[in-house]
């Protein structure tokens, strides 16, 4: 099996022991992303509409590195620390996704990096 790393400045650096994503044959694995502004690595703001948005383009960005993009995303999972904020993530996603819309998971946790609110991962198949 061969492994490729993904690796983009338009997204976040990794900061710990993980890539931004793997590609395997045509199937890319993409890390979590965190809402942090890929220049300056801090979170882009408290709320969580603009925390939402920011994941999604760090994930846009990874994909297109990857050599797809969201509409690629054959599964999403997000991670919220406020299960409230579930219809929020349905609008912001509504606005980035159009049907067939990809497989996903929603869970609820009680911390996230940096303080998020919000962190998503994702499996993106090419071609």
């Amino acid at each position: 099996m061969s492994k490729q790393v993904i690796k983009t400045d338009q997204a976040p650096a990794a900061i710990g022991t993980y890539s931004q994503a793997i590609k395997v044959g045509n199937t890319v694995y993409l890390s979590g992303q965190i809402p942090l502004n890929p220049t300056t690595m801090q979170l882009v703001s408290d709320g969580f509409e603009a925390q939402t948005r920011q994941v999604f383009e760090n994930l846009k960005a990874v994909a297109e590195a990857a050599g797809g993009g969201l509409q690629d995303i054959v599964k999403l999972n997000i991670y919220l620390t406020d299960l409230a904020n579930f219809a929020k993530v349905n609008e912001v996603m509504a606005s980035y996704f159009k049907a067939p819309y990809p497989a996903r998971a929603a869970v609820g946790i009680n911390a996230l990096p940096k303080d998020s609110l919000v962190e998503m991962d994702a499996v993106l198949i090419l071609g």
